[in-house]
């Protein structure tokens, strides 16, 4: 498969392939619906009856069938290609749903509850991930760092921004149980216009037998130790966002200690996030300007780690200074969306047929960090308290940066160049 040439349009010039513009849209809305719910279907559902612990639970089980299908989306789109996986995807989103909000949830049955949201969590990483490897093959070189940045804004604006501000909205006109069916409106435009009206073409090299498609699934673990670059560029993955969802389960709390309520908070939070966002832009341009290790390696890692231990400090020395704990914050979001050209990195460190494979291993590392970032709040936080947890997490980014010294490119593409003149030091 070769990537398609750029042209002059005002789309590619900003970096957004335009032959693939109305996937974008397509992930952006469809997210938008996914994630519409996950700010509030814990404590809604605690509230109904059940407990912390069963809640808990149920997202875990949710994250695990994230990890699993998004480690099967990049080999699944080289089996039998983008559109026939991003469409497995919405048909597991729209039967987990449908169960998980037409039966298990009017009846409180937690024991249908656990299956039917596990389904549901196959959906978007099957949908929204095998279009982020569709990218990978279909734009050139040059480009492709900025263009996964923008994959990356839509993701991340839809799953956490527009899904949050529309759930706000439309609770209070029409209440849970409705807004959580009119998910299923937004994913369904949204699969329309990334499989539909989407009309770029993504061949498949031809298979003779189904033992060959079944090689390819293989090659999302045999890939590791053929290039163990690729298993580094996963765990690298991983750190990236560990904090992200080891955060709320103790930052808050300490935060509060030193005059920053957990209201406060919340609205930090969500604002880290347009940073994050705005950023996901910003550094993929700057990755294909300033290297993709360079930028991964200083901003991503070395920045974030930074941001992460200071976030501990600055509130003691500035007590119940919101705003410059907001700033904090909003740098270390700013720094997260450093990781962004990780997605350009990582199938570049490959052949053109081990693409799906490399990007299955980083996204498999996305979903597995779903349980690292608590699974370390619950192995080291009573050992250590807030201080040692964020000296754990800020290492961990440390330790991501010297990692990816490791990721070169083994070919002298455009990229490499651009980051070989910037002398940066392995």
């Amino acid at each position: 498969m070769k990537n398609l040439a750029g042209n002059d349009s005002f789309l590619d010039r900003i970096g957004l392939p335009s032959h693939l513009v109305w996937g974008y849209l397509g992930v952006l809305i469809f997210m938008m619906g996914d994630g519409l719910e996950l700010a509030w279907i814990s404590p809604y559902l605690v509230d109904e009856g059940l407990s912390v612990q069963q809640a808990a639970f149920l997202t875990t089980a949710y994250g695990v069938t994230i990890a699993i299908a998004a480690w099967f989306s990049g080999v699944l789109v080289e089996a039998i290609g983008p559109r026939k996986t991003m469409l497995l995807g919405l048909v597991m989103y729209v039967l987990g749903h449908s169960l998980f909000v037409g039966l298990a949830i009017p009846t409180l049955n937690y024991g249908l509850m656990i299956p039917t949201y596990a389904i549901r969590g196959f959906g978007y990483p099957l949908f929204a991930y095998s279009f982020l490897v569709w990218i990978t093959y279909r734009t050139p070189q040059h480009q492709l760092g900025t263009a996964v940045g923008w994959f990356w804004f839509v993701f991340t604006g839809g799953l956490s921004v527009l899904g949050a501000y529309y759930s706000s909205w439309s609770i209070q006109q029409f209440g849970h149980i409705p807004t959580l069916w009119s998910a299923l409106i937004w994913v369904f435009i949204g699969a329309f216009l990334a499989i539909v009206v989407n009309r770029d073409q993504f061949e498949l090299e031809k298979r003779s037998d189904n033992s060959s498609k079944m090689k390819e699934l293989l090659n999302g673990i045999t890939i590791v130790k053929r290039e163990p670059k690729v298993g580094i560029a996963g765990i690298v993955r991983i750190v990236n966002q560990a904090s992200q969802y080891a955060f709320p389960l103790f930052l808050p709390i300490y935060l509060a200690t030193q005059g920053v309520s957990t209201t406060v908070w919340l609205n930090i939070w969500g604002t880290i996030f347009i940073s994050n966002i705005a950023f996901n832009l910003i550094f993929g341009y700057v990755g294909d300007k300033f290297g993709w290790r360079n930028t991964i390696t200083w901003f991503g890692a070395v920045g974030c780690g930074v941001f992460t231990i200071l976030l501990f400090y600055l509130p003691q020395l500035f007590a119940g200074n919101v705003f410059v704990v907001g700033v904090i914050g909003i740098l270390w979001g700013a720094c997260l969306a450093g990781f962004v050209p990780l997605s350009a990195l990582t199938p570049s460190l490959v052949g053109d047929g081990d693409k799906g494979a490399a990007m299955s291993i980083l996204n498999l590392g996305a979903g597995l960090c779903v349980f690292v970032g608590p699974a370390l709040v619950a192995l080291f936080y009573g050992l250590v308290n807030t201080q040692g947890m964020m000296w754990i997490l800020g290492g961990l980014y440390f330790g991501a940066a010297i990692l990816t010294r490791f990721l070169k490119v083994p070919t002298a593409t455009e990229n490499e160049y651009v980051e070989e003149s910037t002398h940066s030091v392995v």
